[in-house]
């Protein structure tokens, strides 16, 4: 089975607006599509059980639709902050945008393109790190439940928080039915519906970047510059692995994701401050796509566990934190970090501690094959893979890029 664009797939918010819209035609409301409806309920924060915190609250617009708030020390948190004021996550809150371009969680198979490792065949896509929410609307309907993040009893809650809003009710109404509050589950099912139509829409997926440029001719790397030699590498079957996990179509596609959504383990240590923030108790492991209850029948569970879906290259410049857990603050050690994998590879200590790299916080099940394939990079090729996924940065964020982006030649 092969990866299917998701704007292609019969969704949720079709099969809602074909079989409920409402009889009241002389009576247009404020929010008269499920865009408008899904970006205000997006951006509420009455629906959280202490009225403090949005879906926004966590995917900021300003920032790339990642959680960009600052603990007490002003760095970026590598958590987010629930509701109450006092949880903190596990977990680095993901990117919003373009996750409308991740398939369905499914066990299938993936072409691969630059690289010499062949297909993949395996658990992929989804929403969120373990894939657990099948699509976008699973999704938008996760967080208004989770006791670390908007903390609302149940879904009646949050229904009885949405017919609060005069403008939600009617227009839940003409959009869906005039019945459509009988049914709690139909409700929080429109309500999923409307937030996941709003990203899909352009406002998540600009496709503005340096990089999208250039395949329109408005924009061309300088052939002397850093970016221009990092994407060399990036897309170099020889000299790295980076396409075989973070390439989704064939060159030069123009919706090109840099994200297979293949499930991988690459060794990435636990993060102890998170940790110790959060409360988590003593010899915790996070278990990744193994927690996911929809592979709980698989044959062999304890091979999926360290395993976590690869994220989006897209605004990765501007979206550190990185990692599933936030471990690492710098593109430049994520970098560093692969590379360390590789023979005879210079780096062997984390820059960001001083010390050797911490061990894998699951240390089986690691992609192995595909992380030593390949020569040891230089700094000159680091900075060069560096510089190149800055030219990902879509236009309203590139003012936000680290300073260091001013030595990539962009």
């Amino acid at each position: 089975m092969n990866l299917i664009r998701p704007f292609l797939l019969l969704t949720l918010s079709a099969a809602l607006l074909a079989c409920g819209g409402s009889d009241k035609k002389d009576s247009v409301p404020a929010l008269n599509t499920q865009e408008t409806l899904g970006a205000a309920l997006f951006n509420d924060t009455n629906l959280s059980l202490n009225r403090t915190q949005s879906c926004a609250t966590c995917h900021m617009a300003d920032h790339a639709f990642v959680d960009a708030s600052t603990d007490s020390s002003g760095a970026t948190r590598a958590v987010s902050l629930g509701d109450d004021g006092v949880s903190l996550g596990d977990r680095n809150t993901p990117t919003a945008m373009y996750a409308a371009f991740a398939p369905d969680f499914q066990f299938a198979e993936r072409s691969r393109f630059n690289t010499n490792q062949g297909g993949y065949t395996g658990w992929l896509g989804g929403q969120f790190w373990d894939g657990r929410a099948t699509d976008l609307e699973a999704q938008a309907g996760g967080p208004f439940l989770n006791p670390v993040e908007m903390n609302m009893p149940d879904k009646a809650s949050v229904i009885s928080r949405v017919l609060e809003n005069t403008d939600y009710a009617e227009a839940f109404e003409y959009l869906y039915g005039d019945n459509i509050f009988d049914d709690t589950e139909a409700a929080y099912d429109a309500l999923t519906a409307a937030i996941a139509s709003f990203e899909r829409t352009a406002t998540f997926a600009p496709f503005s970047s340096k990089y999208d440029k250039s395949l329109t001719g408005d924009y061309t790397y300088n052939p002397a510059s850093l970016a221009t030699t990092g994407k060399a590498l990036f897309f170099s079957g020889q000299f790295t692995n980076c396409s075989t996990c973070h390439q989704l179509q064939r060159n030069n596609h123009r919706e090109e994701t840099f994200s297979g959504y293949e499930f991988h383990n690459i060794g990435v240590p636990e993060n102890t401050a998170a940790r110790t923030a959060n409360g988590s108790a003593a010899g915790f492991t996070d278990l990744g796509l193994a927690a996911n209850d929809a592979v709980a029948d698989a044959n062999n569970l304890s091979a999926l566990e360290g395993k976590f879906r690869v994220p989006t290259l897209r605004n990765i410049g501007v979206t550190a934190p990185y990692m599933h857990n936030g471990v690492f603050a710098s593109l430049d050690t994520v970098i560093r970090f692969y590379d360390k994998h590789l023979a005879n590879s210079d780096n062997t200590i984390n820059p960001e501690t001083g010390v050797a790299w911490a061990s894998p916080e699951i240390d089986r099940n690691i992609s192995s094959v595909i992380l030593q394939s390949g020569p040891k990079l230089s700094d000159t090729d680091i900075q060069g893979l560096v510089c190149f996924l800055y030219s990902l940065t879509d236009e309203q964020f590139e003012d936000q890029l680290p300073a260091d982006a001013a030595e990539c030649g962009l």
